[in-house]
C-alpha cells in the first residue's frame, strides 16, 4: 500500500474505535433474536425469487425487459412491507463509439497503456490456469429459441431507474447501512448468477426486515442497482445524486432523514458458483468444490480502505456465527462492482462467489456473461452458497443496526407471480 493510503488507514482506524462498527461488531454476545432472522431465510425461497427474476430474461439495461423486472421488484419490495418504496431516476446516454484508427480530431487514436498481465485489475496476482472470458454478444449462442425472443429487444439510450426501500431505524434513523445487488445482465442468458443471486438476496433480506416484528436501531436501505454492466452507472448516479443529502432532516426539526448519513455499503455480486479453477483442459469441475466459501472483498488502495477491512472482518465474523455451510474468507482487491463508487466515501465491502479480478477474471466461472447463465445451470450446492451469504450479511447487518424482535408480527409474505 502507498504511504499515503497506509496514513488514511492509520487515520481511518482511530475513528472507528468511536463508530457503531466497531460498537456492535459481531461477537459471541449477539442477540439472539438475530439468529432468529437469521433461521427465516429458506433456501426454496431465495430459488423461487431467483426463478422469478429469470422470467425477464437477461433483464439487459434500457429494454423494456429492465422495466418489467424494475416493476416486479418494486411490488414485491411493497408486498414485503418496505412500503416506503422508492425510484432514483437518471439519464444514460453512451458516448458513441471512437474508431480505433483516428481520434475526434482526426490524429491516431491512442491505445490505452498495456495493463501488466501479472496483476488482475483492481490488485492481486492471478495465480494458475487461466481460462478465456468475456460477454457473449452472439444472439445464435443461445440454443433456446424462447429466450434468443425474449432477449431480442435491444438496448436504447435515455432514462433509467433504479428502485430502492428502506428499513427506518427507531433510535439512529439518521444512521444507514446500504445493502445493495445489481438486477440488470447481459449476455443472452437469463442472468441466474449475475446477479440473480446477489439481487434475491437483498429482496430476501428486505422481507425479513420489513417483518412487522422486527425493530432495528438504525436505518437500513436495500439497493437493486440498474446499468452495472455498463460501468456502474446506476451506483454513480446514486452517489451523484445522493450523497450530499446525508444526515439532512427533511423538512428541518421533523427527525425525518430521506437519505440518512452513509455507516457502509454492502455488495452482493455472483453468489453460486466457487467450483474451483480450471483444468488443464480450461472446463471447470461439475460440482461445487467442498472448499467453496463466500468471498468478502474491501479495496486496499481506498482512502477507506481501513473501515472498509474492517466491515470485512466484521462480516467475516458473522459468517462465523450464522452461516450453516459455507466459511468466508476475506479479501483486499475489490473491484469491479456497484461498491466501488462508494469505496472512497464509505466503507464498502463485496461478497462473490470468487475473488473478482484474480478468479472470476481468469475464467473460474465459464457461464460469466454466457447463454449458460440459466437458472437450470446451478443445482442446490451452488444455490447453498448464495443463501450462506444472505446468512451472512443478515448476521453482520442485524448485529451491526441493532435488530430486535417484538413480540407477535409476521414472517413477511411468499414471492408474488
Amino acid at each position: 500500500m502507498r504511504h499515503t493510503a497506509s496514513l488514511l488507514g492509520v487515520c481511518g482506524l482511530l475513528a472507528l474505535a468511536h463508530s457503531p462498527l466497531q460498537a456492535q461488531a459481531p461477537a459471541d454476545s449477539a442477540p439472539d433474536d438475530v439468529r432468529t432472522l437469521v433461521g427465516r431465510l429458506e433456501l426454496e425461497r431465495y430459488k423461487a425469487t431467483i426463478k422469478e427474476l429469470t422470467r425477464f430474461g437477461d433483464r439487459r439495461q434500457g429494454t423494456d425487459r429492465n422495466r418489467a423486472a424494475i416493476d416486479w421488484i418494486e411490488a414485491q419490495l411493497k408486498s414485503y412491507g418496505c412500503t416506503n418504496t422508492e425510484r432514483l431516476t437518471y439519464e444514460y446516454n453512451p458516448p458513441a463509439p471512437t474508431p480505433r484508427s483516428a481520434n475526434a480530431t482526426g490524429a491516431p487514436a491512442q491505445r490505452p497503456p498495456a495493463r501488466d498481465p501479472n496483476v488482475a485489475q483492481g490488485g492481486g496476482r492471478p495465480r494458475g490456469i487461466r481460462a478465456r472470458t468475456g460477454v457473449n454478444n452472439d444472439s445464435l449462442a443461445q440454443p433456446d429459441a424462447r429466450l434468443r425472443a425474449l432477449n431480442a429487444q435491444p438496448s436504447t439510450p435515455g432514462q433509467r431507474q433504479e428502485v430502492y426501500c428502506t428499513k427506518v431505524g427507531t433510535t439512529r434513523p439518521d444512521e444507514m447501512y446500504i445493502v445493495g445487488a445489481h438486477m440488470d445482465g447481459i449476455g443472452w442468458g437469463e442472468a441466474a448468477n449475475d446477479d440473480g443471486s446477489g439481487t434475491a438476496i437483498v429482496m430476501e433480506l428486505a422481507r425479513i426486515f420489513s417483518s412487522p416484528d422486527v425493530q432495528t436501531e438504525r436505518s437500513i436501505r436495500f439497493v437493486l442497482w440498474n446499468n452495472e454492466e455498463t460501468g456502474l452507472n446506476g451506483a454513480r448516479a446514486y452517489v451523484a445524486q445522493r450523497q450530499a443529502l446525508q444526515g439532512k432532516e427533511e423538512p428541518a426539526g421533523s427527525k425525518r432523514y430521506p437519505e440518512p448519513k452513509w455507516l457502509g455499503m454492502i455488495q452482493h455480486d455472483m453468489m453460486l458458483y466457487d467450483h474451483g479453477m480450471p483444468r488443464s483442459d480450461g472446463k471447470t469441475a461439475r460440482e461445487q468444490r467442498p472448499e467453496a466459501d463466500v468471498n468478502i472483498e474491501f479495496q486496499t488502495a481506498s482512502r477507506m480502505a481501513a473501515g472498509s477491512q474492517a466491515l470485512a472482518w466484521a462480516f467475516q465474523r458473522a459468517n462465523e456465527k450464522y452461516a450453516s455451510d459455507y466459511p468466508a474468507s476475506v479479501g483486499s482487491h475489490m473491484t469491479n462492482t456497484d461498491s466501488g463508487p462508494f469505496q472512497d466515501i464509505v466503507p464498502a465491502i463485496s461478497l462473490r462467489e470468487n475473488e473478482r479480478g484474480t478468479q472470476i477474471g481468469n475464467g473460474w466461472d465459464p457461464h460469466w456473461h454466457q447463454p449458460t447463465d440459466l437458472f437450470a445451470t446451478f443445482n442446490d450446492d451452488d444455490f447453498r452458497l448464495g443463501l450462506n451469504a444472505a446468512q451472512t450479511t443478515l448476521g453482520a447487518i442485524g448485529t451491526l443496526t441493532g435488530a430486535k424482535l417484538s413480540a407477535g408480527g409476521t414472517t413477511g409474505v411468499r414471492v408474488q407471480k
